[in-house]
């Protein structure tokens, strides 16, 4: 990797360290985009971890939250849907987008629903994310994954987030929608548009201009709700069942414009950032990328560690219901809780080396990434059948995949992805 670049990250990261440990712990706010951006998060968690795993901001651009830092604190609350709702958003918002949707209109998506009305609308589109689907999608998956492969320039530099990474979910969410397929690179502009705040060097610069790409999203998907919902013999696509399902199909517009919203972020930052991640961590890790290239059967345990050492969505919120005690805290009624994914993926209390890339660990699948209870990530195995056979498909064409430099990061704290990553793929003698 460049040496100039990797100095800048070692300085952002001694500065992270220094700010982290110098700053009150009464005050100190995990919740920094440019830390993210620059992966300089990590000892504002580590102190959060040692000295207060369950923490109080009273202040911050997110305004005051709670931190849920460690491993089993996280299960705890994420497990507890009684107690802690995920009604009132499960991302935590910035100042600058509540000032923004104050008065506005808003509709929830059965990701912030509570049961019973959370349980029938995971259920209607959960068929399509099922085991006996992703058999029949698979070897779709397969072929567009080695095409994709065998179309990169060999020994050039190139940008793996756009060419791999950002093609094949793509790919695949325009599969699920039933979406036009050579239309469906609106879905990953659609999906920066959600999620990336606004002028930071993200796809969009303003609030204006979210607004104007996020009401193009949703008219696209108005035409296609219209034109599905009279089907006598709908597909089996996303839209056809939600439009067709006895729970879904009176929804209200606002209604199905939140689910459109889940359902596009969902199938795309996870895989998405994840691919780019296992090359990343594979460079960072020299070792692991040996021991992988001479086992091959350790794909699906590399992709597990992968999508627990990259936590692709750093963290989710909850609303507490009522005034909680928890590990000695007392959470009030309709205070903000803020489970860091991120940081329970790297307890060293339950996970041996957590900052350590260990492809053959003795328990892989032990990682907060898709989350725990009625919430957990209703596409998680379709995202590890994609990053399996994208690595099953690398390691019969490529030898070698190497980094060129650090890769640009996301400036969220939410979405802990890639937006460029320059790698090379050496010709072969």
């Amino acid at each position: 990797m460049a040496d100039g670049m990797l100095e800048r990250v070692r300085e952002a990261q001694a500065r992270a360290h220094e700010r982290a440990y110098g700053e009150p712990l009464e005050t100190l706010n995990p919740a920094r985009a440019a830390a993210f951006r620059d992966d300089a998060q990590w000892p504002f968690f580590e102190r959060l971890r040692r000295e207060s795993p369950v923490h109080f901001t009273p202040d911050s651009n997110y305004g005051a939250f709670w931190s849920v830092t460690k491993y089993h604190d996280i299960v705890a609350i994420d497990s507890n849907h009684g107690d802690f709702s995920s009604a009132s958003g499960i991302v935590l918002p910035s100042k600058q987008a509540l000032a923004y949707t104050t008065d506005r209109p808003s509709a929830q998506s059965f990701i912030t629903m509570d049961p019973p009305k959370h349980d029938v609308q995971r259920k209607t589109v959960s068929p399509a994310l099922a085991p006996p689907s992703l058999e029949r999608m698979a070897p779709q998956i397969r072929e567009r994954a080695g095409f994709i492969l065998d179309s990169l320039p060999i020994g050039e530099p190139f940008d793996w987030v756009d060419l791999v990474s950002k093609e094949l979910t793509t790919m695949t969410l325009a599969t699920l929608f039933d979406f036009p397929f050579d239309e469906r690179r609106k879905l990953t502009f659609w999906s920066d548009a959600m999620t990336q705040p606004t002028g930071f060097g993200g796809v969009v610069n303003t609030m204006a201009e979210r607004e104007k790409a996020i009401s193009d999203c949703f008219a696209f998907f108005d035409e296609m709700w219209d034109a599905r919902v009279d089907l006598e013999n709908p597909g089996g696509d996303l839209i056809s069942m939600l439009a067709h399902g006895p729970h879904t199909r009176d929804m209200g517009r606002a209604e199905y414009h939140s689910n459109v919203n889940l359902l596009i972020i969902g199938g795309n930052d996870t895989t998405r950032n994840t691919i780019s991640g296992s090359v990343y961590a594979l460079n960072k890790f020299p070792d692991q990328y040996d021991k992988l290239r001479a086992n091959p059967a350790l794909v699906p345990s590399m992709v597990s560690e992968t999508i627990r050492w990259q936590t692709p969505l750093a963290h989710m919120s909850r609303t507490a219901l009522r005034d909680v005690e928890f590990q000695g805290k007392t959470i009030k009624k309709g205070e903000r809780v803020v489970m860091w994914y991120v940081s329970g993926n790297r307890d060293d209390d339950v996970i041996a080396r957590p900052n350590d890339y260990v492809i053959d660990r003795e328990r892989p699948r032990q990682h907060l990434s898709f989350g725990f209870g009625i919430h957990r990530c209703v596409g998680n195995r379709l995202a590890e059948l994609q990053l399996t056979i994208i690595w099953e498909e690398i390691l019969k064409r490529f030898p070698d995949i190497q980094v060129l430099e650090e890769p640009k990061r996301t400036y969220s704290i939410f979405v802990k992805g890639y937006e460029e990553m320059k790698v090379l793929i050496p010709r072969r003698n």
